[in-house]
């Protein structure tokens, strides 16, 4: 990328991945700045692979390309007027691109910010308001992107009077003499908007001694070893990406293979072709549903133990949202032929607003749940009139490096074991601020704890999460998990996880209901009813309530940008009347 020789394809035939294991001796992320563990990892031969959309191998990118590369890109920055402490935004599509520009904007002693790809879900225009917001909430110099998606990101950075220059044209422009900026642990490193964060954003800053805090967590909680390499198809837009198979990787000299995430959704079993070629042992991580899209990819006439094979993969970790023990057998179920071990699996709990990890669960020891009662879940006293309902609550690991963890009570004070109630967290990893926004810092950060938001409790050290307070449904002073809701519409034939969204609604006499969202692939009126009356005694036999049923079309219901269904937009999508159900017959 230093100059326009360096940005044509080599010959694929000939290349070969940067190793995995290397001479320079690791260290786990023990660097004063993010900078320095560049520097680092430069040094030795490991690096960045990335691949087509089939998995092949398409460009080999080790450290020390990056950060040569990097260093051109910060003085093509300061030659261009960034300066320390300005906001450089950055369309974080997976590539040596943004790579190298995300560690220039670093070297430059600017913050990069990384924004989102356009997705699937919604429009030309629904991605460029996007943009435009989290561009409004980070005031940035100017944005960096794809020349593919020029015109919607120029039209975005139009909106908010930012400069806009697609990466491809600024890898050509002249660069700056004289030094660098010199970093400190205490300095901003970057910008991270959580996957949510599109109408109210909220800009996590980060600062360098934050960061390398987390990520030496991360080497120490999963104990790497020398033959361990990431395979990941995670975006770098979401904290999971970003940091967890990103910088992380940098920062304790990893070697990664990369498919884009579009690549991932249209051909998942990539991914494990990739799994399957590593000769070494294999960290990746993904969201619940990455494993339940490659789990039901297989079918009955694919040969499992001939295509793929799982048997190195030492780390198949999992975050990002609530983990679903039923999906996970089910993965266990359709790659054991494969050598995929249960015991690899490996859960986690973390936030951007605590730079990533707060939690991981020790390696080996695979997922173990607890059944508890609903009643206790939602803190409701016992109908002893009907028989006990229970859900599987999966334990997500131990506090990472420097972390403490408390469960607090309505009171604020902290409770006993086996008590649920709100997560709070603290440590050196836990973020400076939400940008420019004090109010929203102030609301969260209380004398160094960050009240995370979701609801949990502790058993000898280990955390188990019950589900985000926000999401709550009360009704009658009953307390519903909407999860709770949606996993038992999904046990009706023909349902994937995502297809549910619950939440509550007010009806015409005030009185509070629960509701629930479902993708309607049938077409047939009166089967229709029949699901719908299905679905309305589902959620009956849950809550003991009567609901509103409504069936949309197929991919109606709103993603975050890391594709999790968004509750909170479901509903404002509805009640405005942006989201049409289907008419069902009288």
């Amino acid at each position: 990328m230093t100059d326009a020789a360096s940005m044509v394809t080599p010959d694929t035939a000939a290349l070969v991945p940067t190793p995995n294991e290397d001479t320079l001796p690791r260290r786990l992320s023990d660097f004063a700045t993010f900078g320095e563990a560049l520097d680092y990892a430069a040094s030795g031969k490991r690096g960045m692979n990335f691949h087509d959309p089939r998995g092949n191998l398409q460009r080999v990118y080790p450290y020390s390309e990056l950060r040569d590369d990097a260093l051109a890109m910060a003085r093509r920055l300061m030659a261009h007027g960034v300066n320390k402490g300005d906001r450089v935004a950055l369309v974080a599509e997976t590539g040596p691109e943004f790579a190298a520009l995300f560690c220039g904007t670093i070297y430059a002693g600017a913050w990069p910010v990384p924004l989102p790809l356009p997705t699937s879900f919604g429009g030309k225009e629904s991605y460029i308001d996007q943009l435009a917001v989290q561009l409004a909430s980070s005031d940035p110099l100017v944005l960096f992107y794809p020349e593919e998606i020029a015109e919607m990101a120029g039209a975005a950075a139009e909106r908010q009077d930012c400069q806009g220059i697609a990466w491809q044209a600024f890898a050509m422009q002249s660069q700056a003499e004289g030094d660098l900026p010199t970093a400190q642990g205490d300095d901003i490193c970057y910008l991270q908007y959580s996957s949510g964060s599109t109408r109210f954003p909220h800009g996590v800053a980060v600062t360098h001694a934050s960061l390398l805090n987390n990520l030496a967590g991360h080497g120490e909680a999963m104990k790497l070893i020398e033959s361990d390499r990431c395979v990941s198809w995670l975006p770098w837009y979401h904290d999971m990406g970003l940091v967890g198979c990103f910088l992380s990787l940098i920062s304790n000299q990893v070697s990664a293979d990369y498919i884009k995430t579009e690549d991932f959704a249209r051909r998942p079993l990539a991914w494990l072709d990739m799994i399957s070629r590593n000769p070494g042992t294999t960290a990746s991580y993904s969201p619940t549903f990455g494993y339940d899209i490659c789990a039901r990819r297989i079918s009955s006439q694919t040969h499992v133990a001939e295509r793929f094979d799982l048997s190195r993969w030492r780390i198949a970790g999992n975050g990002a949202d609530m983990i679903r023990p039923d999906v996970m057998q089910g993965f266990v179920n359709a790659f054991a032929d494969a050598g995929f071990k249960a015991s690899a699996f490996l859960p986690s709990y973390g936030l951007a607003e605590a730079t990533l990890a707060v939690t991981i669960m020790p390696p080996g020891e695979g997922i173990r749940v607890e059944l508890v009662e609903e009643e206790r879940l939602s803190g409701t006293p016992r109908d002893l009139s009907r028989p006990a309902r229970y859900r599987a609550i999966v334990n997500c690991g131990k506090a990472v490096k420097d972390m403490a963890i408390e469960i607090r009570g309505e009171s604020g004070k902290p409770l006993a074991d086996h008590h649920i109630g709100k997560v709070w967290c603290k440590g050196p990893s836990v973020m400076h601020s939400y940008f420019r926004d004090p109010e929203s810092t102030a609301a969260c950060l209380v004398d160094g704890w960050l009240d995370t938001g979701d609801m949990g409790y502790l058993v000898d050290g280990y955390l188990f999460i019950v589900g985000r307070a926000k999401d709550m449904i009360i009704i009658n002073g009953k307390n519903h998990w909407p999860q709770d809701i949606e996993w038992a519409v999904e046990q009706l034939p023909g349902f994937h996880q995502g297809d549910i969204a619950a939440f509550s609604v007010e009806t015409e006499s005030g009185e509070e209901v629960p509701a629930v969202l479902v993708h309607c692939r049938v077409s047939d009126p009166a089967e229709r009813m029949k699901l719908h009356d299905q679905i309305r005694d589902k959620v009956r036999s849950i809550t003991g309530m009567n609901c509103v049923v409504e069936l949309v079309p197929p991919r109606t219901l709103p993603r975050t940008s890391s594709g999790k269904l968004s509750r909170a937009k479901a509903k404002k999508l509805y009640l405005s009347g942006e989201i049409e159900p289907f008419k069902l017959a009288a």
